[in-house]
């Protein structure tokens, strides 16, 4: 690894399928950085199969083996420090953080979320914009801070809602755009080009919209 590699970490909770979109782009040198670490809540995920099949440092640090939640967030934070990251992408990682960790991590600690936030923070996305009778659904990469999923929009990704959706055809075409934003925002990380400020996130220089780059394309 370079001098200027930039090193990132990703925790995970399951499959994994970000990580591997975020690993293809740093080998393919789209992103100008190596994933240094992995991190699991939960054993035996596929995700940390990707790390290994790719000779990346690969941990799990079990949630069920701490009694709080601040106990797990500083253990946590301490083996992802211990790395020295300059981007800690939560990917698919469940997990909601204390603000002390977010605190320790900001600017750096990104999140891609189901839906276009601020729709639908939580969970069961997918299945809530069909309920809503929405026509257009998709997928959103933030700054975390405290709230859940309610950090600052970085980049958002939209699909269509077809008449014929359900909850699974839905998430596997947001899954195909997530693939694709969350790896760019990960290179404008590592480039330097992206940071969080007080009045909003910049990219290169530029003040964007409270929706995020590219919301309206």
């Amino acid at each position: 690894m370079s001098a200027n590699n930039a090193k990132i970490v990703v925790l995970i909770s399951g499959n994994g399928s970000n990580l591997q979109a975020i690993i293809d782009a740093t080998e393919s040198g789209r992103i100008p950085g190596s994933v240094v670490g992995v991190i699991s809540n939960r054993p035996d995920v596929f995700g940390l199969e990707r790390a290994n099949e790719h000779n990346i440092h690969a941990q799990v640090i079990d949630h069920k083996n701490y009694e709080t939640r601040e106990q797990y967030d500083q253990v946590l934070a301490s083996s992802i420090a211990a790395l020295n990251p300059d981007v800690v992408v939560l990917a698919g990682f469940m997990r909601i953080l204390t603000a002390d960790f977010v605190e320790q991590f900001e600017g750096k600690l990104i999140n891609i979320h189901p839906s276009l936030l601020p729709k639908y923070q939580g969970l069961n996305t997918h299945q809530r914009a069909l309920d809503a009778g929405d026509e257009e659904h998709g997928c959103s990469v933030h700054f975390v801070n405290e709230q859940l999923d309610g950090g600052p929009v970085i980049l958002q990704a939209k699909v269509p809602v077809f008449g014929d959706d359900d909850a699974d055809s839905l998430a596997d075409r947001v899954h195909v755009q997530e693939h694709l934003i969350y790896p760019l925002v990960v290179k404008w990380l590592c480039e330097k080009r992206l940071r969080l400020q007080s009045d909003g996130v910049y990219l290169d220089n530029s003040l964007l919209p409270e929706q995020g780059y590219a919301n309206d394309e």
